[in-house]
């Protein structure tokens, strides 16, 4: 998939398109949906599938205080755009200026003069231009006037619920359910950062672990420990028979048992102690909640939980059980 940052690097070749606009954040199965009928349109009208999408959210330059945590930074979002089958996202830098468009500014610049669209096909909710004033009545007028078709794809959703959302996977989330989140993503959530450096108190009780930087990209679930996966950069691995998707128990909370503060995402490679993960990009999926973060009196309690969650872990996940476990203190 071709990835154009602003409209200046579209090529100035192009003579048809078939577009969607979205945020798609976190191309949920709704996404999913519209994606794939811009596809089989486009292969229709034997022309490029294009989704139009915005950095930043347009929520944290009018709102701020009230944006939400984004489900998939922009590099997950372009990689998972471009699973669907689109062969162009163009990314459009956010701000108050390009806000200031009325709907038929942006549509004639950016659709028309730019991506030379024939059909923009769009869920039944879209909203562009100034203040939001555009919707889909506007983007049929437009379309009958300007010379492109309007497909509008009706809300999805699973049998008997409500409609899939980012709104739907956040509250997901932020109850600690994984699983229900999965099934409107048609994925495991996922998170990506850098790997720093902790407490090191993991790796003194015998579970060393991959700690996210606070910047690492990705809606952080609720606090718990989970069964999930990370992933490995495969190109820094060149020869690990290891590499790839790694099993794993995720922490997140903090460190109630030694009176921490700071909340922290943190991966142990189930029955891994050689790994040396710092300073490299790694993602992590969340799989299943365990158990939420509990507060013990003493090491020995912590560590025999810890043992515990290692071993579930690896049963949720159909891995092996490690061989080795750490000796309880004492």
């Amino acid at each position: 998939m071709e990835r154009w940052f602003g409209i200046e690097q579209v090529p100035a070749d192009m003579v048809a398109s078939v577009v969607t606009i979205g945020n798609f954040d976190g191309v949920h199965l709704g996404h999913r949906a519209v994606l794939a009928e811009v596809v089989d349109a486009a292969r229709g009208a034997g022309a490029p599938a294009v989704a139009v999408t915005f950095d930043p959210h347009p929520a944290a330059v009018h709102r701020p205080a009230e944006a939400p945590e984004l489900l998939t930074g922009l590099t997950d979002r372009l990689d998972l755009i471009a699973e669907t089958g689109i062969d162009a996202t163009l990314v459009i830098a956010y701000s108050t200026d390009f806000a200031a468009q009325t709907p038929e500014e942006f549509v004639r610049r950016t659709l028309v003069d730019t991506l030379r669209v024939r059909r923009v096909v769009v869920g039944e909710d879209v909203r562009f231009g100034r203040g939001n004033s555009g919707d889909r009545g506007t983007m049929v007028a437009l379309g009958e006037r300007l010379g492109f078709g309007v497909q509008l794809v009706r809300d999805v959703s699973a049998s008997g619920q409500r409609r899939w959302s980012s709104t739907w996977v956040r509250e997901l989330l932020a109850a600690g359910d994984c699983a229900g989140a999965a099934a409107v993503l048609g994925r495991a959530h996922r998170m990506r950062g850098a790997v720093v450096h902790g407490e090191a108190r993991g790796r003194r009780l015998g579970f060393p672990t991959a700690n996210l930087a606070p910047d690492a990209t990705g809606t952080v679930p609720a606090d718990g420990v989970y069964a999930g996966w990370l992933w490995r950069d495969p190109a820094r691995v060149v020869g690990d028979a290891q590499a790839g998707r790694l099993p794993a128990a995720v922490s997140i909370g903090t460190n109630p048992t030694f009176d921490g503060t700071v909340r922290q995402v943190e991966a142990h490679v189930l029955g891994r102690r050689d790994l040396d993960l710092y300073g490299e990009e790694v993602v992590v999926e969340f799989v299943r909640r365990l158990r939420p973060t509990v507060r013990y009196d003493g090491i020995e309690s912590l560590v025999e939980q810890m043992r515990q969650d290692v071993i579930e872990s690896a049963d949720v996940l159909q891995v092996p059980r490690p061989d080795l476990l750490p000796a309880l203190p004492g």
